[in-house]
């Protein structure tokens, strides 16, 4: 499996996700900035994958640092991690991640002043984060593989794969350890409009998976959940409120109504990461709007005649009523969320509550 992001002596490496999967590309990040930009820009994108860049980008900052006494480190430290929290207001794994990195800092910081040993620490905790999401993800793939059914059609809507994490992948992690129980699916994924990472990325990953996959446009998920044969719904999530509520991609909302509408099981397969029990309802959470330019143009193509306004909302909140359960590293919670989620929240050392 193609590796999604990489620490290197040299800086941080990074799939180009913009340029798949026309070609394959990675973006050498040399200093904190070129992080921040990189997930800014959707580089790299996927709750996951870019808390766990995030962490990279902490690291590589203090490693580059040349402050002489902990207090000069600590203010670089916070405008480290102010300029990477800037990057993208949704996804609550970035929050998680930096709150991380900064508690090993606090560690690393006592004791005599060795800005060498503090950098080495932060760099052993981004890499634990990278390892460690790859086996939360394989955790997930194992407890949601028994959701899925024996043989079908299976929706899925944006990139919850290897793309959007270390490696494997959540929703398509799910699916993957399914395949690998010997289940007979057929995915079909939302293009997932304006941005295309359906069409780009998902289907990509699972061609170089050999695992059956047909694209359809966003606006034929209705007609497929109808009389498709569709025989469940699993996405990823980039924020989970304490009452079950999912931020995801736009158009996830969209998905899970129809699927409520059709009897179709539709589930959500996250870490306990992506959790934010410090939110009640999703009507908390902040929904980060994008360039209208990303709705009236594609790769620098107009789509629409010029000077229209757009909208361009990067993600919804699907209410937990229409969500059938969470599939996370420690088991899966149905309703009352409030209650199943806060109990497997209590199971995971590093969960944070980021608000």
């Amino acid at each position: 499996m193609i590796p999604t992001l990489e620490w290197t002596a040299d800086g941080v490496k990074l799939l180009d996700q913009r340029r798949l999967p026309a070609r394959t590309e990675y973006l050498l990040c040399r200093d904190y900035h070129a992080v921040a930009l990189g997930i800014r820009d959707m580089v790299v994108r996927g709750a996951p994958a870019i808390g766990v860049t995030a962490a990279m980008g902490v690291a590589l900052g203090v490693k580059q640092s040349r402050a002489a006494e902990l207090e000069s480190l600590q203010r670089e430290l916070d405008e480290i991690c102010a300029t990477l929290h800037a990057t993208r207001p949704t996804a609550v794994n970035l929050a998680w991640a930096i709150q991380r990195m900064r508690a090993c800092f606090q560690s690393a910081s006592q004791g005599p002043f060795d800005r060498g040993r503090i950098a080495a620490r932060l760099e052993q905790e981004a890499l634990a984060i990278y390892a460690e999401d790859i086996a939360i993800n394989q955790a997930i793939g194992r407890h949601g593989a028994g959701l899925m059914p024996d043989q079908g059609r299976v929706l899925t809507h944006c990139n919850a794969g290897a793309l959007a994490t270390a490696g494997y992948g959540t929703a398509l992690g799910v699916i993957r350890a399914a395949v690998a129980q010997g289940k007979q699916l057929e995915i079909f994924a939302d293009e997932t409009r304006p941005y295309l990472q359906g069409a780009r990325l998902t289907v990509w990953e699972l061609l170089q998976d050999g695992i059956p996959a047909r694209l359809i446009t966003d606006n034929m998920a209705g007609h497929f959940l109808h009389h498709g044969g569709i025989r469940a719904v699993v996405v990823g999530a980039d924020r989970i409120a304490a009452n079950g509520d999912v931020a995801n991609k736009i158009g996830t909302y969209s998905v899970a109504v129809l699927a409520r509408e059709n009897q179709v099981p539709f589930y959500v397969a996250a870490p306990v990461s992506t959790l934010d029990l410090s939110l009640a309802s999703g009507e908390q959470i902040p929904i980060e709007e994008r360039a209208p330019e990303e709705v009236t143009h594609f790769q620098g193509v107009p789509v629409a005649p010029t000077g229209v306004p757009a909208a361009n909302p990067a993600f919804d909140v699907t209410p937990s009523r229409y969500v059938s359960a969470i599939i996370t590293e420690h088991g899966v919670a149905r309703a009352p969320y409030e209650t199943a989620l806060r109990e497997l929240a209590s199971k995971s050392q590093h969960t944070v509550r980021a608000g």
